[in-house]
C-alpha cells in the first residue's frame, strides 16, 4: 500500500463539521499515513490541537497567519510559544506575508512575521510559509531573521524558479498542492521539475485549492493522491517512488520519527 504525506491541511475547517471522521477515513484508505493540521489564529489553533491529540497521525503547526495578523493580542506569541512544548507541535505556521487580502495592514503583517521567525529559532521549529503576492518581502526578511537555522516550508508554492532557489539556499523545502495539477500551471510545473527531489513536498491545504478533477468543489486529504500523481508525472519517476521520497522528505523536515 502507497504511504502518503499530507504536509498541510485543515481538516478542522468548519467545512468538515458534517463529515470529518469520514473524510480521515477516506484519506487512510487512500495510503494517506500522516497529516499536518495548521492551526493559524485563535480559532483554529485549539481545534488543531483536539485533532492532533485525538489521532496518532496527525500533527499539529501552530501560528498566527497575516491575515489574521491584526488581530494578534499581547500573550499571543507566549500562547504559541506554551504550545510549541506539546509533543505532537512540529512547526510554527502558517506565517508569512499576503498582499492578496486587504485585512492587516503591511507593517503589522511584518512585525507578527518576524516575531514567529524569531521564536521559531528560539525553539528550534521549522517555519510554515503563507506567501501571496509578496516574494520579494518574504525571501528579504527570511534572509534578516536567519530563518535558514530552522528552515521550512514553502507552502503550495506559486512563485518562480530564481524564488525557490533563493528559499532552497536558505534550508526550505518546496511543497506543491491541487493547483499544480491545472492544466494551465506552466511554471508551477516547471517548478517542480526543477526542485531537488530531496527538497520536494506535496500537500492539499484542503479545504481549498482541490486538484483536477475535482477544481472548484471540497478538497480533502485523500486527494493529495493526485498531487502524487501529477508530481510523478512532472518528474519522471512513479508514484510509488514520490510517495517514499516526499514522506521522507516530510518526516524529516517536521523531525517525525
Amino acid at each position: 500500500m502507497i504511504s502518503l504525506f499530507d504536509t498541510h491541511t485543515h481538516l478542522d475547517s468548519p467545512q468538515f463539521d458534517n463529515d470529518r471522521a469520514e473524510v480521515i477515513e477516506r484519506a487512510r484508505a487512500a495510503g494517506v499515513d500522516l497529516m499536518i493540521n495548521i492551526g493559524f489564529n485563535r480559532e483554529t489553533i485549539p481545534t488543531t490541537m483536539e485533532l492532533a491529540e485525538k489521532y496518532d497521525f496527525i500533527y499539529a503547526a501552530v501560528g498566527w497567519h497575516p491575515v489574521d495578523s491584526v488581530f494578534m493580542e499581547p500573550g499571543d506569541l507566549e500562547w504559541i510559544e506554551t504550545l510549541c512544548s506539546h509533543p505532537k507541535v512540529v512547526a510554527i505556521g502558517e506565517i508569512g506575508l499576503d498582499y492578496h487580502w486587504d485585512t492587516s495592514p503591511k507593517d503589522v503583517q511584518h512585525r507578527v512575521f518576524r516575531e514567529q521567525i524569531r521564536l521559531a529559532r528560539k525553539l528550534g521549529k521549522p517555519i510554515v510559509i503563507h506567501n501571496r503576492d509578496a516574494h520579494e518581502d518574504i525571501v528579504r526578511i527570511l534572509r534578516e531573521e536567519k530563518a535558514s537555522e530552522v528552515g521550512g516550508v514553502m507552502h503550495c508554492y506559486s512563485g518562480s524558479w530564481e524564488t525557490a532557489k533563493m528559499c532552497l539556499d536558505m534550508n526550505f523545502y518546496i511543497s506543491f498542492g491541487g493547483p499544480v495539477t491545472f492544466k494551465n500551471a506552466r511554471v508551477p510545473k516547471e517548478v517542480l521539475a526543477k526542485v531537488p527531489l530531496d527538497r520536494l513536498l506535496i500537500e492539499t491545504d484542503s479545504p481549498y485549492l482541490s486538484p483536477h478533477p475535482f477544481r472548484g468543489k471540497r478538497n480533502e486529504s485523500s486527494y493529495v493522491s493526485l498531487v502524487a500523481e501529477a508530481a510523478a508525472e512532472i518528474t519522471g519517476k512513479s508514484k510509488e517512488e514520490i510517495a517514499v521520497i516526499t514522506s521522507a522528505n516530510g518526516k524529516k523536515c517536521f523531525g517525525i520519527v
